[in-house]
């Protein structure tokens, strides 16, 4: 899916701040947040693909102004608005509540809420396949010109670009179907070095190369 959260070679955004001492969470309620998500995803409610898949779909300005826990705060309400355990606006009106009254509103109890089928297990533990690797270790690869429209993880700053392979990784769990509800669908996953000259143009740093972790079906025979 191409939009506001691809950032990858986007210039203009300034520098990046560094902080001395960062703390893990900049406030409580980010901590709330990371807890909450924990919660749903033990719940059966999503996966980290549909999660990430719903914060693609916020609106650039919302993207761009709420920040890093903010994004999870908003993919969440998407999440479970969708599962049926909110209605829609519900969130807006029980934190109008709260604030007339504290403590306004009865909790969401997810237990109510049917769950869908588990999956296999932890979507970073590899898969089995019966296929053998198309591609190599040495192999000069390109990376598809793919456009999708909904989640992928192949960048667009690589797509019709050429690479070398120099590892190959057992299959996992491919995001662009698990997202959407299509299954597992397990893929190998190469490790592809990119010189940064052919990513970056004159504006790439001379010697300087990028490895990319990318599924089989991102990749073809250059």
């Amino acid at each position: 899916m191409n939009g506001i959260h691809d950032m990858g070679g986007m210039h203009g955004f300034g520098p990046v701040r560094v902080e001395e001492n960062e703390l893990l969470f900049d406030a409580a309620w980010e901590g709330h947040v990371r807890g909450m998500f924990a919660l749903i995803l033990g719940a059966g409610l999503t996966n980290i693909d549909a999660f990430r898949h719903a914060i693609e779909r916020m609106d650039p300005t919302s993207y761009l102004t709420v920040g890093y826990y903010g994004r999870w705060l908003v993919a969440l309400e998407t999440l479970l608005v969708e599962a049926g355990v909110l209605r829609p606006g519900e969130l807006d009106d029980r934190l109008r509540a709260s604030s007339a009254k504290r403590g306004g509103g009865s909790p969401v109890v997810l237990e109510s809420v049917r769950k869908p089928a588990p999956d296999r297990g932890p979507f970073d533990v590899f898969r089995p396949v019966e296929a053998r690797p198309r591609f190599a270790v040495g192999q000069r690869v390109a990376a598809r010109n793919l456009h999708p429209p909904g989640h992928t993880r192949l960048p667009r700053y690589v797509r019709g670009k050429q690479g070398v392979i120099t590892r190959v990784h057992p299959a996992c769990v491919f995001p662009d179907t698990h997202a959407h509800g299509r299954g597992e669908q397990p893929q190998y996953v190469y490790s592809v070095r990119f010189v940064a000259q052919d990513l970056w143009g004159v504006d790439g740093e001379p010697a300087a190369s990028v490895n990319l972790d990318l599924f089989e079906s991102y990749l073809e025979s250059a």
